[in-house]
């Protein structure tokens, strides 16, 4: 493949540049106390000027505090002076037309073609008609409810999502104007964080900004040469300080962040410019038609859209060989782990071999993503390279039980319009088209019916197994390759030693380095097996490591993830380094007391030996992690485990048709919020509320828990409580859950098998919306008022000292009453009165 790194660099600065067109809101509302009469000179270059009644005025405000603010924070911006800065002018003059800073604040007022595309990019983002276009971020006139834009806090999409109708309502809930947080992700109700005082709220502003500048200072300065690793940073950081932004308020309703909007404008317009450079076309031609006001080439299909959806979950985590059991808790969520890191690095080979920036990704969550490129004959010959690279790959490690599909939808400007509204729009069309490409990517896997199918995968199979050795204890399908950790005479595949090692660093590690050669010395914290070509590493806190300068300034560092979770409740996330949300909880022993001493007796020595304080947790202690000490200092109760399976109730429909007017900003927002309360909220709950839970999945819109049987099905209820706040009460969104108590010896596909059996009942009940434990479906309502039962019945018979075997004599006489009314009664239940 040819250098690629000149054009990714290129396609970065567009991106850089539409990314932050919007930057100027962040700054005017701070009302930072900077040159005015430079604001005066800005306004003259970046504003609309209207003229009436023997007076001149200007509109837009904010594109000139775009540039203002720009020359605030671009000494934390790679190098943007010089002469190689395509496909911008080369400028040491700040005045040159064509440079980034001009593209992105003129996008109200532009005149070269780059600055029509940035500008084209916004429009399409907000799926605005030509004429909503005029007014649309004039930022002089009111709110649609009565505030200004300083005033003004962020709706939440939640609250206006309708299944069923779209009756209009009051909207109560906003975001607080505060950093990313577990605690900010929940809206509060409007009279809480929203008022009319404008100094106030601008002094929220401003304390914002001052953060955001500091964490700047965050990101490693080694990591500044090398733009797509500095922008996956960068993204991270205007992620956690701008998504309570609202992105316009004028005339609209302020349910979109300026998070979003950015990321998806940024990945709009670097496809957009890509489809017309990657074409040879001559950009002036390219300008004029953007320029058009009859948009004459927006029915043509510049974009491809392209998404990938790891299918096979459940065979891969659940796999099992005969070693499987001893290792169950690491490989559960080793597993669950590889997943999100498989789905990680193919969009970064998508991403790299289309020579596109890391803003080009909108969405990656719970196995799928969504990728914007330029829809070029280019683009579409490496995707189906890349996609039969990652094919073979699957097919080499995992013998066909996992894959991820790939699915690539053309796409014009006029199909993200988010049309009037009455009627389904352009851009619930493009949904519609976008889900079927995937389920028919979904239908052929591997294509291997496909002109260019895989190689054979048994070929040389079976001589590839060391008769020493013999089949992988772990997947009991693959040729081991070494013995497993701390057993004797146990051999695994490099897969399933790798799933191990994961599911071992994620109690102690924060960080993920992906390098595309291997590090020398670093072994003990690889992977043993490199991921679609790229060495992935997890690593201590930077100062070990040095922010892994060298690697970085060598272009071998082509990411640096931060995966840990956030101590404390209110603790901002992000700590200098791209975010990634793929790290559920580990529950480890921690300091162990004399009383676990009891608490675990009975547990086999051979097959649990005495742990280490950070040790992970095995199943087995887990299941004992419910036992009571009663009055005697003896340990009562069921020593046994909770599954818990759930998924959020028809999620299809709520982001086909939920949203009254969707656009892509509005559909990149659902998605990542969504995708938060079970992959940000969740974890941290477990680790500070649930401590003996393991998360084997979360994220997306799905989940699956395993943990102490009787603490498991408290937390169902707190999830369900939480998330009905977190959709801001929403009757209409909600999800069903199965729960399933079960020994912890039990294989670990039965694990997952019985969760899915239980939540494919709970999924039956009429309107969904309930759950299934011990074989029984109810409402959520109902369930909690179990619980409330369940707990005046401890007391009683505590207060009684009645014995278990009457309180089970009473559930029998229960059964017998619910028999009765049951149309098919048997004779004996009759004697329950």
């Amino acid at each position: 493949m040819p250098n690629q790194a000149p054009l990714l660099e290129a396609s970065s600065r567009v991106a850089l540049a539409a990314y932050l067109h919007d930057l100027g809101k962040f700054a005017e509302r701070a009302a930072l106390q900077e040159d005015r009469e430079r604001i005066e000179i800005h306004e003259q270059s970046y504003c609309r000027r209207h003229e009436a009644g023997g007076k001149q005025w200007y509109s837009h405000k904010h594109a000139a505090w775009t540039a203002l603010a720009w020359d605030l924070i671009e000494n934390q911006f790679p190098e943007l002076v010089g002469e190689d800065v395509a496909p911008f002018a080369a400028w040491g003059d700040r005045d040159a037309d064509d440079s980034v800073v001009n593209a992105a604040a003129r996008h109200h007022k532009p005149e070269t073609p780059l600055q029509w595309i940035v500008a084209t990019a916004d429009r399409v983002a907000s799926g605005f008609e030509r004429e909503e276009f005029q007014g649309y971020n004039d930022q002089s006139a009111e709110s649609a409810l009565g505030h200004d834009h300083f005033t003004t806090r962020l709706l939440t999409l939640f609250e206006g999502i309708r299944v069923n109708s779209f009756q209009q309502k009051r909207a109560d809930w906003r975001y607080p104007l505060k950093p990313l947080s577990v605690e900010t992700l929940f809206p509060q109700l409007a009279s809480e964080c929203e008022g009319k005082d404008r100094n106030k709220a601008s002094a929220e502003y401003r304390s914002l900004w001052e953060t955001f500048k500091k964490s700047l200072q965050a990101i490693p300065k080694s990591h500044r040469g090398q733009w797509p690793l500095w922008l996956d940073h960068f993204d991270s950081a205007w992620s956690a300080f701008t998504q309570a932004i609202p992105s316009a308020t004028w005339k609209v309703k302020a349910e979109v962040s300026l998070y979003d909007h950015s990321h998806t404008t940024a990945a709009l317009a670097t496809a957009l410019w890509r489809y017309h450079h990657d074409r040879g076309d001559d950009l002036t031609e390219t300008g004029k038609a953007l320029a058009d006001f009859q948009r004459p080439d927006w029915g043509d299909d510049k974009f491809l859209l392209i998404q990938g959806d790891f299918f096979g979950i459940q065979d891969f985590i659940f796999a099992t060989g005969g070693e499987t059991q001893r290792q169950a808790a690491r490989l559960l969520r080793g597993r669950s782990f590889y997943v999100s890191l498989l789905t990680e690095c193919a969009a970064l080979k998508i991403l790299e071999t289309l020579a596109l920036p890391p803003t080009s990704q909108i969405t990656n969550a719970a196995g799928k993503f969504l990728i914007v490129a330029p829809n070029t004959d280019g683009t579409r010959a490496k995707l189906d390279q890349v996609r039969r690279e990652l094919d073979q790959w699957f097919l080499d490690h995992t013998h066909g039980i996992a894959g991820i599909g790939i699915a690539a939808q053309p796409a014009a400007c006029n199909d993200f319009l988010s049309g009037k509204s009455d009627g389904e729009s352009p851009f619930q069309k493009l949904i519609t088209r976008l889900f079927d490409q995937l389920q028919d990517a979904k239908a052929r896997r591997f294509d291997l019916c496909g002109q260019q199918p895989p190689a054979p995968v048994f070929d040389g199979f079976l001589d590839a197994f060391d008769s020493a050795m013999g089949v992988c204890a772990i997947d009991g399908r693959s040729p081991a390759t070494a013995s497993i950790p701390n057993t004797s005479g146990k051999y695994a595949c490099d897969l399933a030693l790798d799933q191990i090692r994961v599911g071992k660093q994620l109690a102690h590690r924060q960080r993920l380095l992906v390098t595309r050669s291997a590090l020398p010395g670093n072994e003990d914290q690889g992977l043993r097996t490199p991921i679609f070509g790229y060495h992935v590493y997890f690593t201590d806190a930077e100062e070990v490591s040095g922010k892994f300068g060298e690697q970085a300034r060598n272009g071998n560092l082509r990411r640096a993830w931060d995966f840990g979770l956030p101590e404390k409740k209110t603790d901002t996330l992000f700590r200098g380094y791209a975010k990634r949300f793929i790290n559920g909880y580990v529950p480890t022993f921690g300091e162990l007391n004399p009383y676990d001493d009891d608490r675990y007796a009975g547990i086999d020595s051979d097959d649990h030996p005495t742990p280490d304080h950070d040790e992970p947790k095995t199943l087995t202690h887990i299941a004992h992690d419910d036992l009571i000490l009663n009055e005697d200092h003896r340990f009562k109760g069921a020593r046994a485990l909770s599954v818990l399976k759930g998924d959020v109730d028809n999620l299809g429909r709520i982001f086909e048709s939920g949203l009254a007017r969707p656009t892509f900003a509005k559909m990149s927002a659902l998605s990542r919020q969504m995708n938060q309360f079970f992959a940000v909220w969740l974890p941290w709950h477990c680790a500070n509320h649930a401590p003996s839970t393991y998360t084997v999945f979360a994220g997306g819109d799905d989940f699956f828990l395993i943990g102490p049987w009787k603490s498991t099905m408290k937390l169902a209820a707190d999830m369900r409580k939480e998330f009905t706040a977190y959709v801001a009460q929403n009757p209409e969104i909600h999800f069903s859950a199965g729960l399933a108590m079960v020994k912890p010896k039990l294989p670990i596909r039965a694990l997952g098998e019985m969760g899915e059996e239980a939540l494919e009942k709970a999924k039956k009940r009429t309107g969904k919306d309930g759950v299934t434990a011990f074989k029984y479906t109810v409402g959520w309502s109902e369930f909690d008022q179990l619980f409330d039962h369940a707990a005046t019945l401890d007391q009683l018979a505590s207060e009684f000292n009645l014995s278990t075997g009457y309180v089970y004599g009473l559930q029998y006489l229960a059964d017998m009453a619910e028999d009765l009314v049951s149309g098919n009664a048997r004779l004996e239940s009759s004697l329950w009165r």
